[in-house]
C-alpha cells in the first residue's frame, strides 16, 4: 500500500456503532454483571438484511447490527471520542473499573490497536464477542468466541467458547481440544427453543465440560 494511502486510512478511521447501552450481561460466562454494551456495525457472516438470511452463513441471528442509528449508536472518528461516549454510560459512582462488551455483528472488523490501547488508558476491562473468523488485536481481556458452521474459524483459543446449540449435525465436543478456559453452549432462540433447550441440557449433562449458557436478558426483560 502506497505510503499515501496508509496516511489517508489513519485519518478517516471511522468507528461505525450500532448502539451503546448499560445493561446486565445476559449470557455465557459473564451472566449477570453489569456492562456497557458496544454494537458494532456490520457483519461478514450477513448483511444484516433479511432478504438475505435464507442464504446467509449466519442466518439465526436475532440481533440488529445494521447502521448507526441506535440508541447511543453514532459514527466516532478517533477511538478516543468513541472511548469518552462509552465511558459516559458507566456509572460515574462506581468503585469497580468499567466493563465495556463489545459485539456486534462481528466487532473484529472494527477493533484495532488503537483501540484497545485508548480503552484501557480509560479504566476499561474489554470483553469482545465474536465468530472466530478474525485473528483479534493483543490485549483484550476477554475473548468470547461464537463459532459458526460453515465459516472458518480462525480464533482457536480464549477464554470462553460459546457455541449455539444445535447447529448442522456437529457435535460440540469436536471443539474440546481447542484452547478455551471454558466451554458454554446456549440453545438456538427459534421456533423450536424448547426442543433445543432440552438437548442443550441433555448434552451439558452427558459432557460435564459444557455449561449451559441461557439468553437470561430475554426473559429479564432488560436490552
Amino acid at each position: 500500500m502506497p505510503v499515501f494511502q496508509i496516511h489517508w486510512y489513519i485519518i478517516n478511521k471511522m468507528y461505525s456503532v450500532k448502539e451503546v447501552y448499560y445493561t446486565i450481561q445476559g449470557e455465557g460466562y459473564h451472566t449477570g454483571r453489569p456492562a456497557v454494551f458496544l454494537r458494532f456495525a456490520g457483519c461478514n457472516l450477513w448483511t444484516g438484511l433479511e432478504k438475505d438470511r435464507e442464504n446467509a452463513i449466519c442466518n439465526f441471528c436475532d440481533t440488529d447490527f445494521v447502521g448507526t442509528n441506535g440508541p447511543g449508536g453514532g459514527k466516532f472518528d478517533s477511538s478516543e471520542k468513541l472511548a469518552q461516549h462509552t465511558i459516559s454510560f458507566w456509572p460515574n459512582y462506581s468503585k469497580s473499573n468499567p466493563f465495556v462488551v463489545c459485539t456486534g455483528g462481528e466487532p473484529l472488523l472494527q477493533i484495532d490497536k488503537d483501540f484497545i490501547d485508548t480503552f484501557h488508558h480509560f479504566g476499561f476491562e474489554i470483553a469482545v464477542e465474536t465468530n472466530g473468523t478474525i485473528i483479534p488485536p493483543k490485549g483484550i481481556d476477554w475473548v468470547c468466541v461464537s463459532p459458526k458452521i460453515g465459516s472458518e474459524l480462525k480464533l482457536k483459543n480464549g477464554n470462553e467458547l460459546k457455541f449455539v446449540y444445535p447447529q448442522s449435525k456437529i457435535d460440540p465436543k469436536e471443539f474440546e481440544n481447542l484452547s478455551f478456559d471454558h466451554f458454554s453452549l446456549q440453545p438456538k432462540d427459534d421456533k423450536n427453543r424448547e426442543k433445543n433447550t432440552k438437548k442443550t441440557i441433555d448434552y451439558c449433562h452427558e459432557h460435564p465440560n459444557w455449561s449451559v449458557s441461557l439468553q437470561t436478558h430475554k426473559f429479564l426483560g432488560i436490552p
